[in-house]
């Protein structure tokens, strides 16, 4: 089976100590953020436990922790965008990012690690030409160290909205004149472009939208093939195999203005407080009236197909 970490929050980034703990005690227990007393406990063992799927915007806090994944299969989307600190205040600059992920290429290897430059959004200081220029100093910067780069215009969710009320939606006009000037630049470096959730308008232009976490990337990156059951995605136009997510809303400290999970800073905030390390849950603890669940997990691993 899959499990993924980063749909809520970004735990590389600010729970690493918690998700370490997680891994050495073999377990760990989700609340239904739409039910918050069904309570989801999974074990985390290498045995039925496939992939572990992160996306994160700064992978080096896991860094002293890698020793406890060696027995599971991985795969890493780190997002490095262009943006300034008034629109991502925690993140780290990005050739710092872009460092570390080069390390963590070395780490886990290149088919187990993808970019993200997402989402795109276009402003008089973010133009397009002012994207084109980061993307292809990126894109340089991370030559041979992934075949990969994914892009997303950016959704105008409630949130967002909300919190970042001067964006707006990417015009189609130039979300192909980006696209193609991006799967060109991406191809001079060794990369695909997989576009998230756009549907299949750059396909024609060279880009791969079968999705940017699919059944065919989990396998090439452990190099085995998988059983996987049948999924429904959250959203039609997603073609992404995303399911048992650990992570909780309201609790990334990167504060980026377009984020989709974070209701406001103070929410995050308030969440902090009640962070434990030592807790199943990745806030708070168990509660009068907690419903849990013990998911039934095996792994998909068909034992005799190998990709190599």
């Amino acid at each position: 089976m899959i499990i993924n970490t980063g749909q809520r929050t970004d735990i590389p980034a600010f729970y690493s100590e918690w998700f370490a703990r997680r891994l050495s005690q073999g377990f760990v227990c989700v609340r239904n953020p739409f039910n918050y007393h069904q309570v989801s406990r999974y074990r985390l063992e290498p045995k039925i436990v496939d992939v572990i799927g992160f996306c994160t915007k700064n992978p080096a806090p896991m860094f002293p922790y890698m020793d406890l994944l060696r027995d599971y299969g991985q795969y890493w989307f780190v997002t490095i965008t262009p943006y300034g600190p008034e629109i991502e205040p925690g993140v780290p600059l990005w050739q710092s990012v872009a460092r570390d992920f080069r390390r963590l290429s070395e780490l886990v290897g290149v088919n187990a690690v993808g970019w993200r430059y997402d989402p795109i959004f276009l402003s008089e200081k973010y133009s397009v030409d002012y994207h084109l220029k980061m993307f292809g100093q990126m894109a340089s910067a991370l030559e041979g160290y992934t075949d990969t780069a994914v892009i997303s215009f950016i959704d105008m969710y409630k949130k967002v909205r909300r919190n970042f009320p001067e964006a707006a939606a990417v015009p189609r006009a130039q979300q192909v004149l980006l696209g193609r000037a991006m799967i060109e630049i991406a191809a001079e470096h060794g990369m695909t472009v997989r576009p998230c959730a756009e549907g299949d308008f750059l396909s024609e232009y060279g880009a791969d939208c079968s999705g940017c976490m699919t059944p065919d990337v989990y396998e090439k990156a452990i190099g085995k093939r998988l059983n996987f059951p049948r999924w429904t995605p959250n959203r039609p136009e997603c073609g992404c195999y995303i399911a048992c997510d650990i992570g909780a809303y309201d609790t990334c400290r990167h504060f980026c203005r377009y984020c989709y999970a974070n209701t406001d800073k103070a929410a995050v905030l308030q969440n902090q407080k009640m962070h434990d390390p030592e807790s199943p849950f990745l806030i708070g603890g168990y509660m009068e009236g907690d419903q849990i669940h013990d998911v039934k997990q095996e792994s998909w691993i068909d034992p005799q197909v190998s990709w190599f």
